[in-house]
């Protein structure tokens, strides 16, 4: 295996990498400040398209965590960008909260439940049965089905929660129709990140706690990939995977020396 570039850009997940259930995992803040003050190029990722990158940044800077909004990059955002560039100005139904609408908003996207172009599927708090039942209408009708992310489940203090990815399989078995699910793995979440900061794979480390989405997404998107332990993988199951990070850590306080 020919020796990789140094690092010069980070990617890194949220939930998992750097905060757990709204508490900061030590370490965090000490990668964050260091991040910042050396000038790399970084985005701090996620999968939930319920908050817009303003949101997250108050969220964030709330637990002591300083991430710009330019440095926050989320599927809604990734989702938007896939949209504009096959469809600009198009139309949707959107099912979700303010991270997506207002994400297709700032690309000129018309919302509506009238043959829209798209049926966009988001994360929500309410998933609705006659929201449900709209999409699979206009998804038959022809509209082209897309979902932010494919996550099964979501975390919750009282435990797991239905996720985008739930609902989608929902709406596929109804309409016989899978979505084009936007969000990691997608490598497409990391490519257009990458180019948001102007970094390139070759030179970029991708930090994550899940192996089936935050490892795979940076391995297919051509970049050094690092596994934390604090979040939803375990050593044992990482050997289940036929595909392996470039290294495991028990936490990010562990990569803070490498920026």
């Amino acid at each position: 295996m020919s020796e990789r570039k140094p690092i010069e850009s980070w990617l890194t997940d949220m939930d998992g990498v750097l905060i757990h259930e709204g508490v900061p995992i030590p370490g965090a803040d000490a990668f964050i400040k260091r991040l910042r003050e050396s000038g790399r190029p970084f985005l701090v990722l996620t999968n939930n398209s319920i908050y817009t990158a303003r949101d997250l940044h108050a969220r964030l800077q709330r637990m002591g965590l300083d991430v710009p909004v330019e440095n926050i990059w989320t599927s809604a955002l990734a989702t938007a960008k896939f949209l504009d560039d096959q469809r600009p100005g198009g139309t949707a139904y959107v099912i979700g909260e303010a991270g997506l609408t207002t994400a297709l908003h700032d690309i000129g996207y018309v919302l509506t439940d009238h043959e829209p172009d798209y049926v966009v599927l988001g994360e929500t708090r309410t998933y609705s049965f006659e929201a449900m039942t709209k999409a699979v209408r206009l998804i038959k009708g022809g509209a082209r089905f897309i979902a932010t992310n494919p996550d099964e489940t979501g975390p919750s203090t009282e435990g797991p929660l239905p996720a985008t990815g739930a609902v989608a399989a929902l709406i596929s078995k109804a309409t016989g129709k899978q979505p084009y699910f936007a969000g990691k793995p997608n490598p497409l979440m990391m490519r257009t990140g990458l180019n948001a900061i102007g970094a390139h794979s070759e030179t970029s480390a991708m930090i994550g706690d899940r192996m089936d989405t935050d490892v795979l997404a940076g391995l297919e998107a051509g970049m050094e990939t690092f596994l934390v332990l604090t979040g939803l993988t375990t050593p044992a199951e990482i050997e289940r995977y036929p595909y392996r990070p470039s290294k495991v850590v028990d936490s990010i306080a562990d990569l803070v020396d490498r920026v």
